[in-house]
Parts: C-alpha cells; structure tokens; sequence
C-alpha cells in the first residue's frame, strides 16, 4: 500500500504555526512515500517566504513534488516582475517545482494552472495553457499504465466541487484531455476546503480532490490535510482535520 500526503496552500508568510507543526508530527510518524503539495506555499512570493517553506518541506525527510499557486509569483503591484521575471524567488524550492514522481505504482504528474496575465480583472484565477497541458499529457502518456496516474495542479479544473471557485479557463477542456489520456485523479487546493468528488470526462470516471489549508486563512474547514491510500487501483482518500482525535 502506498500512503501520500496531499497538502496545499501552506502560506508562508501567513501560515499557521500550530497547523505546520502538527502536519510534521505526522510526517514523522507515519512516513508517508511522498507529500504532493499543491500550491500557494507562499503568501506573497518573497526570497525569505521560499526560503522558510523550502527549510519545511526539506525537513519532512521524504519525496516531495511542488506546485506554483497564484501567491507563488509576484502581486500586481510588481508589474514589472510578474511579466518578465516571475520566477526569480524559486531558488530554495527550485529542485521540487513540477517534479513528477514514480512511487510502488503510483505516477504524479504536474499541470501548472497559473498565468502571469489574463485578460480578466481577477488574476488569481486559473488558466490551463496549451503548453501545459501538453506537457502534463507527454508525462502521462509515458506513465505505467498498471497504476494509478494523478495531475497535480493548483486550481480545481472545474466548477461546483464546492463553495470556493478556481474559475480556470481551459480547464474543463484540459479535464477531458487528462480523463482520456488515463488521469485516475486531479489533486488541487486553492479553494482552503476539502472536497473528494468523482466526475465522468471521456466516457472514464475520474476524482476530483482537493486539500485545505494550513494556514491561518482557513474558510468552512479547519486546518487539515489529505491521506491518499493506494492499494492497486483503489484509493481512499481522508481530509484530516487539526483538532479531530482520529487525526491526532
């Protein structure tokens, strides 16, 4: 059986400490294979948020693959930076950034949903290139195709999973894509809340799962995270929440 962590939108910068603390006891303790995290580990993509949440995820002493959620590049009253060098602050998390992972018959593959302009107001929003999507396709078209295959992305595909929105342009487009090419499941964060939805794209039913946050930004759900178990080609998924005895 393979155990993964999926946590998202850590928020250096505004994170919560009790939150961060408790998610690395239970690192510690149970030692999942691989943590996948899905974005937004900064709150406003400074040098020093990188470098404490690079120092925390090095610090979990297991695999770890790394999304880049809108926080994750500069605000837009850097207008300059956000176009032409948004990137830049990486440095202490270069080596996790769209890692794709291999784990006992488990692929995570990386869908980068943010975009450094749209023509809309909200910015925040996300937006599935044709690059991207290409990309994530080429990895899963290379993937074992005896496991099970996860996307890695920081907002939701699609609408209505819950009260939060990703307003992802592309995304139910990229969605079918994914479904036909043999994605078993989309992990995502962005919304604070979890959610665990299945969804019929290309004639295949995929799971749409989200992860909260362990920040202090929290919305309907506590601080919490998700436990994904695999055993062959069944997953379960767990939001576990800071304060449940079951997650202690």
């Amino acid at each position: 059986m393979v155990r993964l962590f999926h946590v998202s939108d850590v928020h250096f910068g505004a994170e919560d400490p009790a939150a961060i603390a408790w998610f690395s006891r239970a690192v510690a303790d149970e030692q999942p294979d691989a943590v996948v995290m899905t974005g937004d580990l900064t709150m406003r993509a400074t040098t020093r948020e990188f470098q404490a949440g690079g120092d925390w995820l090095r610090s979990l002493n297991v695999p770890v693959t790394l999304e880049v959620g809108n926080h994750d590049i500069p605000y837009y009253w850097d207008p300059l930076r956000r176009l032409f060098a948004p990137y830049t602050r990486y440095a202490a998390v270069e080596q996790m950034i769209e890692r794709p992972l291999t784990i006992a018959g488990v692929t995570i593959v990386p869908l980068k949903t943010i975009s450094r302009a749209q023509w809309r107001v909200d910015q925040s929003k996300g937006r599935v290139s044709r690059g991207s999507l290409n990309n994530a396709l080429a990895l899963l078209d290379s993937a074992p195709k005896d496991g099970l295959i996860f996307v890695a992305a920081h907002h939701p595909l699609i609408e209505g999973l819950n009260t939060g929105s990703g307003r992802t342009r592309r995304g139910d487009t990229a969605l079918t894509a994914l479904a036909a090419a043999g994605a078993d499941a989309v992990l995502s964060g962005h919304v604070h809340d979890p959610f665990d939805i299945p969804v019929e794209r290309a004639g295949r039913t995929l799971r749409m799962v989200g992860a909260g946050t362990l920040s202090q930004r929290v919305r309907s759900t506590p601080a919490s995270f998700n436990e994904l178990l695999v055993d062959g080609k069944s997953l379960i998924v767990t939001a576990r929440r800071m304060g449940d005895l079951s997650s202690q």
